[in-house]
C-alpha cells in the first residue's frame, strides 16, 4: 500500500473552509445590516457597507 501524504488534503481543507467561513459571514452580515433601522433608533445601529 503506497503511503498517503496528509499535506495537500489538509490544504484543501482549510482552503475550503476559509473560503466557506468568508462567504457564510459576509452573508449573514449583509442579512443583518441591510434590515432597515428605526427612525429614532439611527445612532445604535451599524451601517450597511459593501461586500467587498
Amino acid at each position: 500500500m503506497p503511503q498517503l501524504n496528509p499535506a495537500p488534503w489538509l490544504l484543501m481543507m482549510t482552503m475550503t473552509w476559509l473560503a466557506m467561513f468568508t462567504l457564510m459571514t459576509k452573508i449573514t452580515n449583509n442579512a443583518t445590516n441591510i434590515l432597515p433601522t428605526p427612525k429614532n433608533n439611527k445612532m445604535n445601529q451599524p451601517q450597511w457597507t459593501w461586500p467587498w
